[in-house]
């Protein structure tokens, strides 16, 4: 067995006790007005968050709420823009607001780098893994992501009526970080119970959250003993023999990446090729349209992704301050919306229509500032891949049944449920 005495700490230490912070009240139920208690856990928001949002922008643009011990949200892309880029005020330390917050002494690492990373760290993590994720590197994983589609599409051989998020879009993410990561493609389902716990699970008890956290490192540092003794040509060997400041990554930061990669990677490729198949169902003529020129696909694209960005990311104010005329506390949580942001009839024309050939389209689904998506190619190639496949193998179908498709709730916004009827 290979050693290396980085990963030799008890696997419930890699990360759990970093998740875990001050711990606030855990508050849910129904919400009174969206401009003091608004809630991202809400059935309303997970369903159709877009009104909400809009009058937000209108009566309240930086709307607050007590809940998760104080937070707010700003909805117009001006201030969703301006925080982003600011790293003086706001830090990542926590990506994912929940009923607590990570301590102090977390920052400037955080739990995933680089994602959860503020200056000056965040700068060498994330140069760390750019080189990954160049257009060159994606393009290698394009043949066996559009085989891998085929194949899914070959399975619905005798079905007029399928599942389109669980039988088709959640795979494609799955199975490509799988293979980059270089882990087992059979373990896509544990994968799956991952992003839940992590994404979907923030409103539980801190200590069955912390359970949860745990499973994922445990299955990480299994991982990395595996690749230990079987070093291979993937980013879970490149990470394990990366050096930063002349040294080997701490076992912590390893595996926060890899959790980074595995649960960011799956979740919003998944949220972005379902939420674009639901469109298409449920408008025959942008449906038609693509199906006779499919060389508009990639602006297409854009569009959907502006028009259902999938992702919200949080920042935590790092002391007490007036901001934009607002009063800020110290730890007080910001959710960072770029879905709304997208749809500001202030930054884009016609901001609530999706107009398949919009010109220019400087969205920001994949974020702004120093934390922009560092997998923005990736993600581009899966949905084009998955979509184009899509098209060309099922030029006909719709909605089977529009009440029936369920939304995921929390920061990640896609289809979980979406039948759709073939023909």
């Amino acid at each position: 067995m290979a050693v290396d005495e980085r990963f030799n700490r008890e696997p419930q230490q890699q990360g759990a006790e970093e998740e875990l912070g001050t711990r606030n009240e855990i508050i849910t139920g129904p919400v009174s007005d969206w401009t003091t208690d608004f809630s991202h856990l809400e059935p309303e928001w997970s369903a159709d968050p877009y009104p909400i949002q809009d009058d937000l922008r209108q009566r309240c643009p930086i709307a607050h709420t007590e809940r998760f011990g104080g937070a707010w949200l700003p909805t117009r892309y001006e201030d969703v823009a301006a925080i982003a880029y600011d790293t003086d005020h706001f830090s990542s330390r926590a990506i994912i607001m929940a009923n607590f917050r990570p301590p102090l002494d977390l920052a400037p690492v955080g739990g995933s780098p680089p994602i959860s990373s503020d200056p000056p760290f965040h700068h060498d993590a994330r140069k760390l893994l750019l080189a990954a994720f160049t257009k060159k590197e994606v393009a290698r994983q394009e043949a066996a992501t559009r085989a891998f589609c085929h194949s899914l599409i070959d399975s619905f051989e005798g079905r007029d009526l399928v599942d389109a998020a669980t039988d088709y879009a959640q795979h494609i993410p799955v199975r490509v970080i799988a293979n980059m990561l270089g882990f087992p493609p059979e373990d896509g389902e544990r994968f799956r119970v991952f992003v839940e716990d992590l994404l979907e699970g923030i409103n539980l008890d801190p200590d069955d959250r912390a359970e949860r956290v745990n499973r994922i490192f445990d299955y990480l540092l299994e991982q990395v003993h595996a690749h230990l003794d079987e070093p291979r040509d993937d980013l879970t060997t490149f990470l394990i023999n990366a050096e930063l400041y002349g040294q080997k990554l701490p076992p912590d930061v390893v595996t926060g990446a890899m959790a980074l990669l595995l649960i960011a990677g799956i979740d919003t490729s998944w949220s972005a090729i379902g939420a674009s198949l639901w469109h298409l169902a449920k408008t025959p003529s942008d449906r038609e349209r693509l199906v006779a020129e499919p060389g508009l696909l990639p602006v297409a694209m854009e569009e959907f992704l502006r028009a259902y960005a999938p992702v919200t990311m949080a920042r935590l104010v790092k002391q007490d301050m007036n901001w934009h005329g607002v009063d800020m506390k110290a730890e007080d949580w910001i959710l960072l919306s770029f879905p709304a942001a997208n749809r500001d009839p202030a930054q884009f024309d016609r901001a609530a229509e999706v107009v398949i050939d919009r010109e220019v389209n400087r969205h920001a689904a994949f974020g702004l500032g120093i934390h922009r998506c560092l997998g923005s190619h990736l993600a581009r190639m899966e949905l084009r891949i998955a979509l184009e496949v899509w098209l060309e193998r099922i030029p006909a179908f719709t909605l089977a049944d529009p009440g029936a498709v369920k939304w995921s709730s929390g920061q990640i916004r896609g289809p979980r449920k979406l039948p759709i009827r073939i023909g």
